[in-house]
């Protein structure tokens, strides 16, 4: 498995490899249910987690990530204030009470949909961001095939039930990755306990906020047809787990289940540093360089999930680069790979770099360097 942050092709791999010769999965009550260390890409739970469900109010995160995207391009700001259409004000389903005709700011609007789940308030700002709901519709469609999110279609910005508007759980922890990673200063807003609008308080509905510590996110979701669902994340001790649950039978299912899996997955397992960046791993002959030889590192931190009982022992690394190597090289030049396995790890291959740069030597040199390695050809 490799880390984050190599491209998209890469993060849904990513998310596809069980932890191997670990303790048994626990059992779920939960219809899908996904559970992943975001830091390391390893899959804790899976069940079903490639099953087209309804999203219901979870695909709200992806409506959020197309405004998070507005505001970043600067189509929007937080202080800009949007006006409630008829349509947004007559919303059915969970609702910030946002009133007809009167304009509202961003960033209210923000904390109504992600603490509130206000629907009025997600087609205020669909309108605001695309013109209409359909349009940006269209929008969180570009965003989903833009990441590779090929299990998910999207109808309304809030989730209201629609036979074609669907996700999966992997697709949803992936989309809940990108949400997290790519708009950091706006995730913030997840965490909140409680929002108050128009002198109305409502409680984050999301049960791991305040219940598990360091829980900060992410969106739940209710319709008849999807059940009572849930995209939930933490961060530990460094290290992030994001949670799909699905098609559970009621509020009380969802909180018990969800704090048990969440504590599950933080407590159960840990980070192990396999590689660090930096460290030198083989020194590697060089021809027509100033040098005969430089120092190959890791060019990225190797780390995995393993249980937290389990220290890391008998990990094999394996270097692959064409020898020797010609000058002149620069200094973090990518040269070779890195393979790094053991007992219970997935397989993690990334690159191997030069610790310095090393010039190619001088006319004369070069000139009979290149005698030499005439000769040993023959």
């Amino acid at each position: 498995m490799r880390r984050l942050g190599f491209g998209i092709a890469l993060v849904l791999s990513l998310f596809m490899a069980p932890l191997q010769g670990f303790a048994e999965q626990p059992e779920t009550i939960a219809k899908e249910a996904y559970i992943i260390d975001a830091t390391s890409g390893a899959v804790l739970l899976d069940k079903d987690s490639g099953k087209r469900i309804p999203t219901a109010s979870m695909s709200k995160i992806m409506t959020m990530a197309v405004v998070f995207q507005a505001i970043k391009d600067g189509q929007l700001s937080l202080q800009q204030s949007l006006p409630v259409s008829e349509k947004a004000w007559k919303m059915e389903g969970s609702k910030m009470f946002v009133e007809v005709g009167k304009q509202v700011p961003v960033e209210d609007l923000i904390k109504g949909v992600i603490v509130q789940s206000g629907n009025d308030a997600t087609v205020v700002l669909a309108e605001g961001v695309a013109g209409s709901e359909d349009k940006f519709a269209g929008m969180m469609n570009d965003k989903a095939q833009m990441w590779g999110l090929t299990g998910s279609h999207f109808m309304n910005a809030s989730g209201m039930p629609d036979p074609n508007h669907y996700s999966t759980p992997r697709d949803l922890a992936v989309l809940a990755w990108h949400l997290i990673t790519e708009f950091p200063e706006d995730y913030k807003y997840y965490a909140m306990p409680e929002y108050t609008y128009n002198g109305i308080t409502q409680q984050n509905r999301n049960p791991l906020i305040g219940k598990v510590t360091g829980a900060d996110g992410v969106k739940t979701g209710h319709t008849e047809e999807a059940g009572y669902c849930l995209i939930g994340s933490a961060v530990r001790d460094g290290r992030r787990v994001i949670m799909v649950l699905a098609g559970l039978a009621s509020w009380d299912d969802r909180e018990k289940e969800s704090v048990r899996l969440m504590n599950w997955a933080l407590d159960s397992f840990k980070i192990g540093r396999l590689v660090k960046q930096g460290q030198e791993l083989v020194k590697a002959p060089v021809v027509y360089g100033a040098s005969d030889n430089v120092m190959l590192v890791a060019g990225r931190d190797a780390v995995a999930t393993i249980p937290a009982s389990m220290t890391l022992k008998d990990v094999t690394v394996k270097v692959k680069y064409n020898s020797p190597l010609v000058a002149p090289l620069k200094a973090g030049q990518e040269v070779g790979s890195v393979t790094v396995s053991g007992q219970g790890i997935v397989e993690q291959t990334f690159p191997m770099v030069t610790a310095q740069a090393v010039e190619q030597k001088g006319f004369i040199g070069l000139t009979f360097d290149k005698i030499i390695q005439a000769a040993k050809n023959k």
